[in-house]
């Protein structure tokens, strides 16, 4: 095995007022922070809050290219970036049982911890593609 080391370019929070940090994406010009009640675009140089969307965020943040994905409890919202609007809502596999989020291959990757599951689902309308299960609890 090739193993190299890594840095560590930056790092971000404290964050008042948000006891945990439920997701993090980034945009290719912003870094997002999921925190609960409100999603906190931060500068990936000074880690500086440049807006907060008040969305729920609770778990897992993607971003498609165009669109910020988030999951609500047991939904996932399509959030403009740039109005904080929702612009639609699919249900998330777990129920409010997700743990994690990502994009690739065109679809939504979502992680159940307990279950120790991946589904890839389908952006539109939250159908299930396929499942990975693992031997290992899955975070995001």
């Amino acid at each position: 095995m090739n193993r190299t080391t890594a840095e560590i370019v930056n790092e971000y929070g404290p964050f008042p007022g948000a006891d945990h940090v439920h997701g993090v994406s980034y945009d290719g010009q912003n870094v997002w922070v999921a925190l609960g009640d409100k999603l906190n675009a931060l500068d990936p140089t000074s880690g500086q809050t440049l807006r907060s969307l008040d969305v729920a965020a609770h778990a897992g943040t993607a971003f498609d290219g165009l669109h910020l994905f988030q999951i609500a409890e047991d939904r996932i919202q399509k959030i403009d970036p740039q109005t904080g609007r929702v612009l639609a809502t699919i249900p998330a596999p777990g129920g409010g049982a997700d743990s994690g989020l990502t994009w690739a291959e065109g679809t939504l990757w979502v992680g159940q911890y307990r279950e120790r599951k991946i589904h890839q689902i389908d952006p539109e309308t939250g159908v299930i593609l396929r499942t990975i299960e693992s031997n290992r609890f899955v975070t995001g």
